[in-house]
């Protein structure tokens, strides 16, 4: 697949983002370091009452995780984006995002006029950040993935958190299907052991790729989310 770089950043630890990925772009994720969590809501950018829609998302591709082949559905029945490569290959669905209160029982106390950048900030207060920046608000929170971090159940639901499932160098690439307001926040899962604080840094990079054909993999994965490909399309007509 031919790509054109269009723009990239890194993300330090503790550190946030959002934008608008167009349509026909492709959003890639780096864990620099290894060991990274970086928690992500998704919308429709045209129109925002959509949103990224966890349960039909994993119901609709019998799923309990996010890799390539699959792709996020909104809440109308489209796709928001589509995973198109993984070198990790397991991605959260279900766990949330880290609050103030989890992030100091596992962190630390911490305030900005001690550590000024340095202090710990939580996934839960940087989606809140850059929803604001969008004229979004708490109101508009919702499930999140939370990319790099692998979470198993055992027979009897109990969730388990596994360290450093994502290596240096890991990445994950997401295509737009729709022109996608995407807020990230580099931060802990919540499920992550007690330690000191040290989240490592993300890369963002943004290419321009071609549509999606009719053997695309995504497309081709699950019946249901060639259904999806075709509401989605509808909405562009």
């Amino acid at each position: 697949m031919k790509k054109a770089l269009l723009w990239e950043e890194k993300i330090r630890g503790g550190g946030m983002s959002s934008f608008v990925l167009k349509r026909h772009t492709a959003l890639r994720l780096t864990d620099l370091e290894g060991g990274a969590n970086v928690s992500a809501l998704f919308f429709n950018a045209d129109a925002p009452l959509e949103r990224y829609n966890m349960p039909d998302t994993l119901k609709a591709q019998y799923t309990f995780f996010i890799t390539a082949g699959r792709v996020l559905y909104s809440d109308m029945g489209r796709i928001l984006c589509s995973v198109t490569s993984d070198s990790c290959g397991w991605h959260d669905t279900v766990c949330g995002v880290i609050n103030s209160r989890v992030t100091e029982a596992k962190f630390g106390a911490t305030s900005y006029q001690t550590l000024r950048n340095g202090f710990h900030r939580n996934g839960r207060d940087n989606f809140l950040i850059e929803l604001g920046k969008h004229g979004l608000n708490k109101k508009d929170l919702h499930a999140n993935v939370n990319f790099f971090s692998r979470v198993i159940a055992d027979n009897d639901g109990n969730l388990s958190y596994v360290p450093h499932a994502s290596r240096p160098g890991s990445q994950v690439e997401l295509r737009a299907e729709m022109n996608v307001l995407v807020i990230l926040s580099n931060t802990p899962h919540p499920l992550a052991p007690a330690g000191s604080w040290a989240p490592p840094p993300v890369d963002i990079s943004v290419d321009a790729v071609p549509e999606p054909g009719i053997d695309d993999l995504c497309r081709n994965s699950r019946p249901e989310n060639g259904r999806g490909f075709v509401n989605t399309e509808a909405w562009f007509r």
